[in-house]
């Protein structure tokens, strides 16, 4: 990269942060728990609306991975998920009513939280309907992965969004409060993927699965992205620029080997096709706070009109993260 691409990428990033801290006064804080995190702890940064019937589960989930304080950032719920997230002991939670949209769709919200209470802290950075995994997760805490990254100088860790799906219509069966999400939707498609590389920011760009598949299946290149970096050892000084598909300082995004080897990786696997996908996607037009004119939702409309089915005969049904592995889409690289 030359040194003219090299200082725009630098005002960009004090751009950015400049951004997120007048964002700040978006957010009023309804439970300040931050006094209690000690400075070794995990933290989990994410936004949410009306996710109320997924919040046990995933907390639970990330309690159990080993996530120690979660940072959520309330926007306009009417559910009582504001409520529920205030009352757990291990959770701070900010409320707003402002656009979406015009928070640069939650990253400034997240990045002003980051940089004030995430500095030198490992910081985990997922959408309520995002579970992570990563090698060895079966067996070893998240804090063995973070300790292995800080022996090996590993600031940033990827993990591919793979969407998860049942196998049928998917207001087939329906969720409650608390279970896991993937004993409902648990087939995902091992293939149909597409990665380019982003000359911009240095990141992989892959998209293809399912929503490719079938909601974009004519205009594929406007999939939705699914590659992330929801794990980083976080500094004051970074910011995210599109959801945690890349970041700046612009080294964070190298999260692959160019030479041929592979580095460790993890995967998301993506929950959002339940019962509750169909009334969602209708809110989520109607509010019109997504990204591109909120094309992917009216993309999403105009599919569930007829209960697709996005299992199809060569979806795999989900095991565990060996099995990811085995198929290309996580590695554990030479963490053994």
């Amino acid at each position: 990269m030359g040194a003219w691409q090299s200082y725009q990428l630098r005002v960009q990033r004090k751009r950015w942060r400049i951004r997120a801290f007048r964002k700040r006064r978006d957010l009023r804080p309804v439970a300040d728990r931050t006094a209690d995190i000690k400075p070794s702890d995990i933290l989990l940064f994410s936004t949410q609306r009306n996710e109320g019937v997924r919040l046990p589960w995933f907390l639970k989930h990330y309690r159990d991975m080993g996530v120690n304080h979660f940072f959520f950032v309330d926007n306009d719920s009417t559910d009582g998920s504001l409520n529920y997230l205030a009352k757990q002991p291990d959770v701070s939670v900010w409320a707003t009513q402002s656009s979406y949209k015009r928070s640069r769709f939650g990253v400034d919200w997240l990045n002003w939280l980051a940089m004030k209470y995430a500095h030198d802290h490992w910081a985990l950075t997922v959408d309520p309907d995002e579970l992570f995994l990563y090698p060895f997760c079966d067996t070893r805490p998240l804090r063995a992965l973070t300790d292995w990254l800080d022996a090996s100088s590993i600031k940033s860790f990827s993990a591919m969004l793979l969407d998860m799906y049942p196998k049928g219509r998917i207001d087939a069966q329906t969720y409650s409060p608390g279970q896991n999400p993937l004993e409902i939707a648990s087939w995902f498609d091992s293939g149909n993927y597409t990665v380019q590389k982003n000359k911009t920011y240095g990141n992989l760009w892959i998209q293809g699965g399912p929503r490719a598949r079938v909601f974009f299946k004519d205009e594929p290149k406007l999939a939705p992205a699914l590659n992330k970096i929801p794990l980083v050892k976080w500094n004051r000084q970074y910011a995210y620029v599109s959801s945690t598909h890349n970041l700046l300082p612009r080294g964070l995004n190298q999260v692959y080997d160019e030479w041929g080897g592979e580095k460790a990786s993890g995967i998301l696997l993506h929950t959002k096709f339940l019962n509750t996908f169909t009334d969602k996607a209708a809110e989520e037009l109607e509010r019109n706070q997504h990204y591109g004119a909120s094309r992917e939702y009216v993309a999403y409309a105009e599919g569930v009109k007829d209960n697709p089915e996005l299992w199809c005969k060569w979806s795999e049904k989900y095991i565990n993260w060996r099995q990811l592995e085995i198929l290309g889409l996580m590695s554990k690289g030479n963490w053994a």
